[in-house]
């Protein structure tokens, strides 16, 4: 099963727009576990079982395992995932940009270490910086284009005069993603909920690709001006799935020891906002 059919299986069976982005910080974990780092995987592993069926993907940020010494954790996650949510997509926030050997090292480690589904990419360095993880048959790669962080529009939203038509940076990606770069149907786009209507524009040049979309909740994102902006009915195949990510509203919705409880319920107050939205 390919990426894109397993977001598909389980938009159908959760019916859900939202991913939960794992982003562990132990400084602020509920009291009972907080500061304590050996505790990333029981913390986060609690969250996934409590909202397994409530999500259209889960989002693990590789720098909060990493910070921590955590890598060990983050891999007993992803094969716990594996198990009790086996219908859920992971994708791996890595954002790795690099030189082809190099970067052929980082899809080994995505997607043979870690075994995730899919993973973010910086497409700053060139398609021969992407190519690595498309030789993975099924796996995602999703591409930022239009990021949710103020700083975006330092380079993101810079006019190109060399290119036809002279478009903005972030649409020239979009448009190599939708075209030339997406050879086996594997990429994507991030795209952050902060900016409904350069998602509204990304959609209209990449109609095809799922849209992985950061910013509802802790940042500000408007979930139902993101979906309305990003996500198209399904009864034309060919329209790409719209991926509304949360983290620590989710994540941090407790500090006591009914965190998972209080995640759950917040998971379930943001996916059913996010149904309303498209219905």
């Amino acid at each position: 099963m390919t990426f894109l059919d397993m977001l598909s299986a389980a938009e159908r069976q959760n019916q859900s727009l939202l991913c939960v982005g794992l982003d562990p910080d132990p400084a602020k974990f509920p009291a009972h576990l907080r500061g304590d780092a050996s505790r990333i995987y029981d913390f986060c592993a609690a969250i996934v079982e409590a909202t397994a069926d409530t999500v259209i993907a889960f989002k693990p940020q590789i720098a909060y395992f990493a910070a921590h010494r955590a890598e060990d954790q983050l891999e007993r996650l992803m094969a716990h995932m594996r198990a009790v949510a086996p219908q859920v997509p992971v994708i791996l926030d890595a954002k790795r940009g690099d030189i082809g050997s190099t970067a052929e090292q980082y899809a080994i480690e995505a997607f043979e270490r870690y075994g995730a589904d899919a993973v973010t990419l910086s497409p700053f360095m060139g398609f021969d910086s992407v190519q690595p993880y498309l030789k993975y048959e099924g796996k995602g790669a999703f591409l930022l284009c239009r990021t949710s962080n103020p700083g975006g529009d330092d380079l993101q939203n810079q006019r190109l005069v060399t290119v036809d038509g002279q478009p903005l940076l972030y649409e020239h990606v979009a448009r190599l993603a939708q075209g030339p770069w997406n050879l086996n149907g594997q990429l994507g786009l991030v795209v952050g909920a902060t900016y409904p209507a350069e998602i509204e524009r990304v959609r209209e040049l990449a109609p095809t690709l799922p849209l992985l979309i950061p910013g509802v909740g802790a940042q500000g994102g408007d979930a139902v001006a993101t979906v309305r902006a990003g996500y198209r009915r399904q009864g034309d195949a060919t329209t790409g799935p719209v991926i509304v990510n949360s983290s620590r509203a989710i994540l941090y919705a407790s500090s006591g020891e009914d965190f998972a409880a209080a995640a759950r319920s917040e998971a379930l107050r943001t996916r059913n906002v996010l149904e309303a939205a498209r219905g």
